[in-house]
């Protein structure tokens, strides 16, 4: 009460009416809303989550491709162990895969791992072209899986579904060692608005 008498002295009676029907206005003004439906859209889907290789001391030049081990697979869209990974866009978004190893395989074991990326054509299994970027034209012929970090990208275009093919070139030449050996591939996709 104290500090209405002390702000009304201040002001004065005028003062007071001004600050009432400032108050009132701000009370009487229109505000409007409009609300937002978000949806969540997955360009991407795994195939394969694991296979088996077996590979042979002194193999030179050889392949194998996940899935389907030594031989490529006969596609089946609704068998996601016949394909890597699949992606889907609409008329909105691109979409670039990134590609790698989690880490690199041994190189005092393979005096190569390169990796490249088929697609479904709808009749075969066709080379992918492979990026070194998310976007930009700078295409690179393979993956080195014996450097640590190396990536490559595949691009896919608008309104479009496709299902990918990893193939593996090695040779195992170096030693003639039984142990297992696990490569981890990892995919990332990103959407973008254009390449």
């Amino acid at each position: 009460m104290k500090r209405l008498r002390k702000i009304g002295a201040i002001l004065g009676v005028k003062g007071l009416l001004c600050l009432a029907s400032l108050t009132m206005i701000a009370l009487a003004l229109v505000t409007y809303t409009a609300s937002v439906t978000i949806t969540p859209t997955i360009q991407f889907s795994i195939g394969a989550t694991s296979d088996s290789w077996a590979v042979y001391v002194n193999d030179v030049d050889k392949f194998r491709y996940l899935p389907g081990g030594v031989a490529e697979p006969t596609f089946d869209a609704n068998n996601p162990n016949t394909y890597a990974f699949k992606v889907v866009t609409d008329a909105n978004q691109v979409c670039a895969v990134k590609i790698e190893l989690t880490s690199a395989v041994n190189s005092s074991k393979f005096s190569k791992f390169q990796i490249t990326v088929k697609y479904w054509t709808g009749a075969a299994w066709a080379d992918e072209t492979l990026y070194d970027a998310p976007t930009g034209s700078t295409t690179k012929a393979y993956i080195n899986g014996l450097t640590p970090g190396d990536v490559g990208y595949v691009h896919q275009g608008l309104s479009t579904t496709r299902y990918y093919l990893i193939k593996v070139t090695y040779s195992y030449d170096l030693v003639d060692e039984t142990t297992q050996i696990t490569a981890t591939f990892q995919y990332t996709p990103l959407p973008q608005n254009s390449f």
